[in-house]
């Protein structure tokens, strides 16, 4: 019987997907795969994005060993990715199960067999919440763990979800927030009275607490451990209350990519409770790291003995006009590279003779729809060589592109990434 991931292998090549030789169309991406075709040799067009299957490997690896030393449980949040190949890689490497924001998410994890999902978010669409109670019926050995802020919130998730005569009872996470922040609620008062709200409901069950330490104003490590110290005493005095009395095992949950270090001494201080507690860590840009952003705030900067991690991506693009002697431009722009959290970088040129140098001395100047602007005192690149750009912001590389080549250090592409977006 073919499953979900059989469905993947077997989607056929096609216009829908960028960067890819067009003379694989009408192949499966299955078949494409086993050509092990060169990036660079191989028909590839220009722009490409592409993943180093070498990168995202050895990000795997690190954040799992960093997990196991602290005793954390990962729930990586799968909405930087959307590719269920991937949320399958996270899985093998002890992934408790993915975190998601939205119900759209969760159907796609859903589909491609995950067991367990942190929805990071309250839900009150009754629509959703009706699919979520017939998962939870349909597999017992389903769960989907949600955040609650609100009575109101708390009110419509039990009307849907009766109506929808749900017979598992869904669990949820009061979610703690900050003054200024997100969602959450914003003091311990209110967190007793939507736990209070979630008792009275049949059709939830108090699992424990959540938060993201990401929304805090003003971020710093005195800052962001204040409220991980908060998030603590909301578990603990929960757990005095007796909010807890009927669970195997309390979530404390937190964890964003740029912080996680101050989760785990957080939680590691966090004294023992009724029940043993799953300390859940729900970043997710670690997987492919990046080139901006990530890489100037990654907590393995400041605890460089804990692990390290390299970013993943590089998108390739053909310099197709050299209209001055100092500016180049390469045909990828907005529709194709991630600008939000800063301009990309100028990695490496490659020559149409295979030379490859470094990208010291070139700039982005500035992005079009299609268009990159590159520019340096002397040696740009000529028309017909290929750039290579590193970017900054997983979340907002991944959307743009369906399917991406997973590519080894030789250049081979040995896979291809679906997303769903």
């Amino acid at each position: 019987m073919a499953t979900p991931f059989d469905m993947l292998e077997d989607e056929i090549v096609d216009h829908r997907f960028k960067g890819l030789p067009p003379d694989a169309a009408g192949r499966t991406v299955g078949a494409l795969a086993a050509e092990r075709r060169d990036l660079y040799t191989g028909g590839f067009t220009t722009p490409v994005l592409t993943l180093s299957a070498e990168a995202v490997e050895h990000n795997l690896g690190s954040m799992e060993r960093f997990a196991s030393r602290h005793g954390l449980v990962l729930a990586p949040h799968g909405k930087v990715s959307m590719s269920p190949r991937l949320f399958r890689r996270q899985l093998d490497h002890g992934a408790w199960g993915i975190t998601v924001a939205l119900p759209h998410q969760a159907r796609v994890a859903r589909a491609f067999g995950v067991e367990r999902i942190l929805l990071a978010n309250e839900v009150v669409d009754a629509a959703a919440l009706a699919w979520v109670a017939g998962e939870l019926d349909a597999d017992p050995a389903f769960r989907c763990v949600m955040y609650v802020d609100s009575e109101r919130g708390v009110a419509l998730m039990d009307a849907a979800l009766r109506a929808a005569g749900a017979r598992r009872p869904v669990e949820v996470l009061v979610e703690l927030g900050v003054p200024g922040g997100r969602g959450g609620v914003r003091d311990a008062r209110r967190a007793a009275d939507v736990a209070t709200a979630v008792a009275a409901a049949r059709t939830l069950r108090l699992a424990g607490v959540a938060g993201s330490e990401s929304a805090v104003p003003d971020l710093d490590p005195e800052s962001v451990r204040a409220w991980l110290d908060s998030l603590c005493e909301l578990a603990v005095d929960f757990d005095k209350a007796g909010r807890f009395a009927a669970l195997d095992r309390i979530i404390v949950s937190a964890g964003g990519s740029a912080w996680f270090d101050e989760v785990a001494a957080a939680f590691d201080e966090l004294p023992d409770l009724s029940r043993p507690v799953s300390k859940m860590l729900r970043c997710g840009a670690y997987l492919t790291h990046d080139d901006g952003v990530y890489r100037d705030t990654t907590p393995f900067n400041r605890v460089p003995q804990e692990g390290s991690l390299l970013p993943a991506f590089r998108l390739w693009a053909q310099v197709v006009s050299q209209p001055e002697p100092s500016l180049a431009l390469v045909n990828a722009g907005k529709r194709d590279i991630a600008y939000d959290l800063g301009l990309p970088e100028v990695q490496a040129v490659r020559t149409p003779k295979g030379e490859v140098r470094g990208g010291c001395g070139l700039t982005v100047s500035g992005l079009a729809d299609q268009h990159a602007l590159v520019t340096g005192a002397d040696a740009v690149p000529r028309v017909g060589d290929w750039v290579a750009l590193g970017m900054s912001h997983p979340c907002t590389i991944f959307e743009k592109w369906p399917l991406i080549p997973l590519v080894a250090g030789d250049g081979t592409v040995t896979d291809y990434i679906r997303t769903f977006f």
